[in-house]
């Protein structure tokens, strides 16, 4: 017996449960606390809202905030990384408008992967976080059929910059869509080591695939409902509340639950307490758009459906969570279709899972790097027998 501390006791109680609180490693980027939400590299989420992207980057690759010269430096990294290597605009001319974006944006990671790979962990996944802006703002203009007059993406500018003048829409304030957006991705990074798109993403590295492949794995992972798609269906919810009025707005909360449907929004697996990420988004809200009807609904929301959800004991956290209010707030700001808003959640776990591929292949275990995953399973309902 060693001195090894016990993390936890597997029992056959736990087989079938989608290793649900099983460790199997450990996290350098992020983790969540019950009371404080997810914290990057040791930083509660509330303190770095107002960060930019770049900088929340630089925290997670190199587990320290940079300082002016550093930040300079990153960004100036980023910038050279840059540019889409030749032949990834093809690949996106060739397919289905009725594709959905998350569909487009694994193929587009896959595309960027085949166009150019150095084979070096790091390099792939800065290379990849520097050529997110272009190639989200592509996948949106291809879909909508808005092929000509595409801007020159000028990579002396941020990230958010890059997309935002590659999106280019019409009747916009760009400053204010940037400020959601990079808001947005700041919020959304990395949340620790084990839910399902980083989990995916790092397994699918641990067998030395490439970081692109990896990561367009992490983003079919995350495409589903119950994962990143559910900030799709939450203001696809919004929407169909119609009314901020707060009696109607229960009316429908309760109508909902009786009907079996989820109210979208709402709890959350780790927090005891409203995700500081929703509460930085609803104070982002109350000083661009306090008038905004859907803003207005989902304020209601905050204050109607946890008291309704309470009601019913084994919730055991009724209150908000990130996905309430970011939906609302890009539809404000121009971003108006809720079947994209999955591929800025993407987007942003590029960074945080990248890191953590980098961390496992390179750093982690003395530089030897994590293991091949590859859990047991127990077989069930089955025999030896042989073929007479």
């Amino acid at each position: 017996m060693t001195n090894e501390k016990v993390l936890c006791e597997v029992t056959e109680n736990h087989l079938n449960t989608g290793l649900r609180g099983i460790p199997v490693g450990t996290c350098r980027t992020s983790f969540v606390t019950p009371s404080e939400g997810v914290h990057y590299c040791g930083y509660p989420i509330r303190e770095l809202v107002d960060f930019s992207p770049e900088d929340i980057i630089y925290l997670l690759f190199n587990k320290e905030l940079p300082n002016l010269e550093q930040s300079a430096q990153f960004k100036a990294d980023l910038s050279s990384r840059a540019t889409l290597p030749n032949g990834v605009e093809e690949v996106l001319k060739t397919l289905p408008k009725t594709g959905h974006p998350m569909d487009w944006l694994s193929i587009g990671i896959h595309a960027l992967g085949m166009c150019d790979t150095t084979e070096n962990w790091l390099d792939d996944a800065l290379n990849l976080v520097a050529r997110m802006p272009r190639l989200m703002g592509l996948i949106f203009r291809y879909r909508e059929g808005r092929t000509s007059d595409i801007p020159v993406d000028d990579v002396s500018k941020s990230l958010v910059e890059r997309f935002v003048e590659t999106l280019d829409l019409a009747n916009v304030d760009k400053a204010k869509m940037s400020k959601v957006v990079s808001t947005y991705l700041v919020l959304h990074m990395d949340h620790g080591g084990g839910n399902l798109s980083t989990f995916t993403g790092k397994s699918i590295a641990s067998g030395k695939a490439t970081v692109y492949s990896a990561i367009a794995g992490a983003m079919n992972a995350l495409s589903g409902p119950l994962h990143g798609r559910a900030n799709q269906s939450c203001l696809e919810f919004v929407l169909k509340v119609g009314s901020s009025d707060e009696a109607e707005v229960e009316r429908f909360v309760r109508n909902e639950l009786s009907e079996g449907r989820p109210v979208f929004g709402f709890g959350h697996a780790v927090l005891s307490v409203e995700d500081p990420r929703a509460t930085a988004q609803f104070e982002l809200g109350e000083k661009i758009c306090p008038e905004d009807e859907n803003f207005k609904i989902i304020k209601t929301l905050r204050k109607v459906a946890p008291r309704v959800l309470s009601e019913n004991k084994k919730i055991r956290n009724p209150n908000a969570n990130v996905d309430i209010a970011s939906g609302a707030l890009l539809h404000h700001v121009g971003l108006k279709d809720p079947t994209y808003y999955t591929t800025f959640f993407g987007w942003a776990r590029v960074a945080g899972i990248g890191a953590q591929i980098v961390d496992e292949r390179v750093n982690m275990r003395s530089g030897k790097g994590v293991p091949i995953y590859r859990p047991k399973y127990f077989p069930e309902g089955q025999q030896l027998r042989h073929i007479e």
